[in-house]
């Protein structure tokens, strides 16, 4: 560089000299020299924090737009039937599980816990039969109020006869587990319709009930993803720290409840393959893919119904 400057020629430099007589753009030291403004292309922004947020923008309306593929638009009817069943799947494996443990449940209770027995049996009768029935009824949509009731119910008298308060994640994601089930309960409220002039009329309260349940299920199903993060990768925790955010917000929250899924069915599939264990191992590992799957239902259902009226796409609807 300092060779190249040496060597450079005044004429060169637009100065007058013997050699460049003609020279007449000279510059006084005392003006300052007008460079030519830039022009800047379209979509160009001198806020990189602003490149950032449409970069991001756009990457959340291309995976949003996957919902709209025609394989998915086929199998879009489905998707409530499918989510509620994920939802209560993990009661039906806990009330199988019971039935065909009988035995070691009773033994658990009664000897390791120390429950009289007759109260032993006729709790596990009384959560079995809860948990099948309240599983079935949510997935027909029968009766959902009741169901949803004693299914949260089954979660809160389970923790409190087995002792699972006593661990962290345990209790983070039953959270989890009944925010999805009162995301189930918001889908199954059908707007009462009156006819006037043979035009419906929407209740606007059953829309602020459904508002309410979504996003005290959002607020739930979230709290699960803080035990979640621990012991993960850097770019995994960012990922998840900023959906559950967008999602407990209901800002961008199809493409925050798809991201959450898939991310969440990859570890579930990853470390919760209980179906390579014949050992102790494999009903832990069976009893937190259930769980998990229970929340994938949840985020699932969220993509089919939207965050609801209590939300910041509702409200950027609106304004």
């Amino acid at each position: 560089m300092s060779s190249y400057m040496s060597h450079r020629r005044a004429g060169d430099a637009g100065i007058p000299t013997s050699r460049n007589p003609q020279a007449s753009n000279f510059t006084p030291m005392n003006t300052t020299p007008s460079y030519p403004n830039i022009r800047k292309f379209p979509g160009q922004s001198s806020n990189g924090f602003e490149d950032l947020k449409q970069k991001a923008e756009k990457f959340a309306e291309k995976v949003e737009d996957l919902t709209t593929h025609p394989i998915v638009h086929q199998i879009s009817p489905y998707v409530p039937s499918i989510s509620r069943f994920f939802i209560v799947a993990t009661f039906y494996e806990d009330s199988f599980r019971i039935l065909t443990q009988w035995s070691d449940q009773v033994f658990y209770l009664h000897k390791w816990k120390h429950y009289p027995y007759i109260l032993v049996v006729l709790f596990l009768l009384i959560v079995t039969i809860c948990m099948l029935g309240g599983a079935t009824l949510l997935v027909l949509r029968k009766h959902t109020n009741y169901a949803t009731g004693v299914l949260c119910g089954c979660i809160i008298m389970q923790a409190l006869v087995y002792g699972l308060f006593s661990g962290s994640a345990f209790v983070l994601r039953n959270i989890s587990v009944i925010g999805g089930l009162l995301i189930a309960f918001s889908d199954s409220i059908v707007r009462n319709k009156t006819t006037f002039a043979m035009l419906p009329e929407l209740n606007s309260k059953d829309d602020q009930t459904k508002g309410y349940l979504l996003l005290a299920g959002r607020m739930l199903i979230v709290i699960m993803f803080i035990a979640f993060t621990f012991s993960k990768s850097i770019i995994t925790i960012l990922i998840t720290v900023v959906c559950t955010v967008c999602f407990a917000i209901g800002y961008k929250t199809k493409f925050a409840s798809i991201m959450l899924g898939f991310i969440l069915t990859f570890y579930n599939v990853t470390l919760n393959n209980y179906w390579f264990y014949d050992n102790s191992k494999r009903d832990f590992l069976k009893y937190e893919f259930y769980q998990n799957l229970s929340i994938i239902g949840g985020l699932l259902l969220v993509t089919n119904t939207g965050a609801g009226e209590l939300s910041v796409d509702s409200k950027k609807r609106i304004y």
